[in-house]
């Protein structure tokens, strides 16, 4: 890449242009919307990632703000995010936090690199088979990490091995609390039956519950019931001793290199993962408002947020399709709004974390179940009938792999499927079939016989066996054989040495190979890889009839 190239624009700066006051008033009202609904989450994915539930909220906080201000996109809402919970958890089993904070920081400078090579669009290219596996099979590993806290089960530290914690579970089930079961499933019957919108046909009091959001009720309720009826239940405080009040200090993460060496598979996949949500997420929101964004500004931007992040003790972020559908429906219109819900959230942490002490857990496994249910694509299994055994093979291999074993392996093994689906797909595309010729072209006045065979596709190493029929010693074959090329659109080097076989095994038999109507770039790699001057410049024809009248010529036919 020329360092012309480069290109860091944010697209707060193209947005303040002609910025009026309705923008802010709308900006803000949706900051302060999405702020709110952020918090709980932030929180919940903290906890089930295996941090401190404050480290969720400085994600949101910092990590929001630096998406929302260097990002690609008007509207998008950055922050800690449910398809991370899987991986980070994993991490930090093996690793431990302090590993996974130098994992994310190094993500982070691997994704501004991603943006800065204008690498963005290359995203696009994962199938959308893959993302609706891992991110089906994220959705049920989040969902199986709460049992836990939904039952008020007594298990000291859940494994990250799926067949392992059915086992704690198990194990762990004459340790049910009744009641934090009965103020989980409370609190998920209000998330999920609590009005979701309203009209201007709706009753006053609809119009107002709406406008709250159910999380927020779950957790005010939650903590109103734990701090006034003293319910025996676990809480952020009597876990995690509450949340700070206020941003933690800048401090440095004890890096070595040593460390680093083992954490380059986990920084991998965050990077990966970031950005495939993150542009994702990006997509969703240019259908909501009918926009266009930068894939590879909001790469970079994500990088920097997930770069900085960590030195707050903050974990991984990405683009978080909730909150920004949440931000556009509630009338945003530039990025400010999401700078606004970054500062609603630190308002909130200054001014209300004491309380944060009795807020439930089983309120937040709750919101999380609640979460994972509309994280998956479910629909998608009953219509797996519909598509073809490849699709249904690699969305099947991958959500199972993402539920059993994890989600590096899952992505790792579903691209391999998807690539080797891919090879056999344009394989059988490929074709080789005889044309016929008159019956005075078709052997030479010294008893030569010739053929014409017509090839269509692409001449890969996938397809190459398409040539068997041609160099099967077993198989008579003409002297003179004449291959048009006009149907193939890409020759590689595999190929190349499959013709050049066919040329060397007639050339023994004192007969010839004729080229007719190669396109472009077949004919390039033959002139650049010396096949063109090895046949010789005129056995190489711009029109199949030209190359058939020139081997008439040859053999002397009329």
């Amino acid at each position: 890449m020329r360092l012309g190239e480069f290109r860091f624009r944010p697209r707060l700066v193209d947005s303040l242009r002609g910025y009026t006051k309705g923008d802010l008033r709308a900006d803000f009202a949706a900051g302060v919307t999405v702020g709110v609904v952020a918090l709980p989450l932030a929180m919940a994915f903290g906890i089930a990632s295996g941090v401190e539930p404050g480290q969720g909220i400085v994600t949101a906080i910092i990590a929001g703000f630096l998406i929302a201000a260097l990002g690609g996109s008007k509207v998008q809402i950055g922050g800690p995010a449910g398809a991370f919970v899987v991986l980070l958890y994993a991490i930090v089993e093996r690793y431990g936090v302090a590993s996974l904070l130098i994992s994310t920081f190094m993500a982070g400078v691997l994704m501004f690199a991603m943006g800065a090579l204008r690498l963005g669009n290359l995203i696009r290219f994962i199938p959308v088979s893959i993302v609706i596996g891992f991110t089906n099979g994220i959705a049920v590993v989040i969902a199986l990490q709460q049992v836990k806290d939904f039952l008020g089960l007594s298990i000291a530290r859940m494994p990250a091995n799926f067949f392992s914690q059915i086992d704690a579970l198990w194990q762990a089930r004459a340790t049910l609390n009744p009641t934090a079961f009965a103020l989980g499933a409370a609190s998920l019957a209000i998330v999920v039956f609590w009005p979701k919108s309203y009209d201007a046909n709706s009753a006053n009091w609809r119009r107002w519950l709406a406008r709250v959001p159910g999380t927020i009720v779950v957790l005010l309720l939650g903590t109103l019931a734990v701090s006034v009826a003293g319910l025996q239940v676990e809480t952020i405080g009597s876990r995690f001793g509450g949340i700070p009040q206020g941003l933690p200090a800048f401090s440095l993460p004890q890096f070595d290199w040593a460390t680093a060496q083992n954490l380059v598979m986990p920084t991998l996949s965050i990077a990966l993962l970031g950005a495939i949500e993150s542009l994702l997420c990006a997509r969703v929101a240019d259908g909501l408002i009918h926009d266009r964004h930068d894939p590879n500004q909001e790469l970079m931007a994500q990088g920097v947020a997930n770069f900085v992040a960590p030195f707050f003790g903050g974990i991984a972020a990405t683009g978080t399709v909730a909150r920004t559908v949440t931000n556009v429906r509630s009338g945003a219109r530039t990025p400010i709004a999401g700078i606004v819900h970054s500062a609603t959230l630190l308002a909130i942490v200054l001014a209300l974390a004491p309380l944060a002490h009795d807020i439930p857990l089983a309120s937040l496994a709750a919101i999380l179940l609640f979460v994972a249910w509309n994280m998956g694509d479910w629909r998608e299994f009953a219509r797996l009938r519909y598509f073809s055994l490849s699709y249904r093979t690699i969305l099947l291999a991958t959500f199972l792999l993402t539920v059993v074993f994890d989600l590096t392996v899952a992505v790792q093994i579903g691209l391999v499927l998807a690539s080797l689906f891919f090879i056999r797909r344009i394989s059988t595309l490929t074709r080789v079939e005889p044309i016929s010729l008159p019956a005075d072209y078709a052997v030479t006045a010294s008893g030569k016989r010739v053929a014409a065979w017509r090839i269509f596709g692409s001449l890969f190493f996938g397809s190459v066996t398409r040539l068997e029929q041609l160099l099967d010693p077993a198989q008579p074959l003409a002297d003179v054989v004449v291959l048009e090329l006009h149907q193939v659109i890409n020759l590689d080097t595999t190929g190349l040495e499959a013709l050049r076989s066919l040329y060397r095994m007639l050339q023994r038999r004192g007969g010839r190979l004729v080229i007719a109507e190669p396109n472009e770039q077949p004919l390039s790699l033959m002139r650049r890889s010396g096949f063109v001057d090895e046949i010789g410049e005129g056995s190489v024809f711009d029109e199949l009839d030209a190359a058939l009248t020139a081997v008439a010529t040859e053999r002397g036919a009329p």
